[in-house]
Parts: C-alpha cells; sequence; structure tokens
C-alpha cells in the first residue's frame, strides 16, 4: 500500500527509514523541514508499506523552471535497508511518475550522491533514466 503522509504522526512514523538517507537530522529538524517544505514548496511525502510498516519513502516537489519546464523534483527515496531489493523502491518511483503524468507534468528529475552507485544502476538500468548533469553546491 503508498499512502500520503499528511499528518505529523505519519511523517514521524516513516522518520526511522528516512533518517537511513538523511542521517543528519534528527526527528525534531526533520519534522520542522517537513512541514516547512510542504508549505512553501508544496514538497509531498509518500510511504510505502508492507504489513503496516514504513518500508520505503519518497519525498518530492511539483517544479516549473525554463530548462524542465514542467516537472517532478525526486528529492528523497530512500528504503529500508533490511528491506531493499524487493521492488519498493521502484513502486515508490512508478507511483510519482503516474502521479506526475496524471497531473500533466512533462518529467521526473532527480540528483543521486556520487558515491551511491548502486543507486546511480538502479536509475538508469531498471528506472531508464539519463544521467543529464552534475549538480553543484557551495556551503555558505
Amino acid at each position: 500500500m503508498i499512502k500520503e503522509l499528511l499528518t505529523t504522526k505519519d511523517i514521524l512514523a516513516a522518520f526511522p527509514v528516512m533518517n537511513q538517507l538523511r542521517t543528519h537530522l534528527d526527528e525534531e529538524s526533520y519534522i520542522e523541514l517537513v512541514l516547512e517544505a510542504r508549505e512553501k514548496e508544496h514538497y509531498r511525502m509518500f510511504a510505502l508499506y508492507a504489513e503496516s510498516k514504513v518500508v520505503a519513502v519518497i519525498g518530492f516537489q511539483p517544479m516549473i523552471t525554463l530548462y524542465y519546464g514542467r516537472f517532478i523534483w525526486i528529492c528523497d527515496l530512500v528504503t529500508d535497508s533490511h528491506e531493499r531489493s524487493k521492488g519498493y523502491g521502484e513502486k515508490l518511483l512508478n507511483y510519482v511518475q503516474d502521479w506526475a503524468d496524471n497531473h500533466n507534468f512533462e518529467r521526473v528529475a532527480l540528483s543521486s550522491g556520487l558515491q551511491r552507485q548502486n543507486a546511480h544502476r538502479f536509475y538508469e538500468t531498471k528506472m531508464k533514466y539519463d544521467k543529464v548533469s552534475y549538480v553543484f553546491k557551495k556551503e555558505l
């Protein structure tokens, strides 16, 4: 079952899985950021449940830019480390791709850390994403 996380309780229930990807966050900063991103950036978060347990989480933002046009930016995608290779990430990503298509978005994009070679293989081989750019950042 895939469900949008709308309540603070549901968002908090996804923290143990999300924290495996976003290890720098504690529960308090995680909740604050999710709620602020929802309010200001239209961020949405969905979880995939297996036997009433959160096993994978995806967060995304609908966006419009001159480069991509109308698109969905995948901010977060993580499967519980004990539940990997069961197709959960694929199901969530397909769910968001269908959501995007049904809401008149033209594409889905994401970035992935250089060290995440297994994720890159998943995106390119299994999900048929194209590698089109590097992402640069500068800490202020």
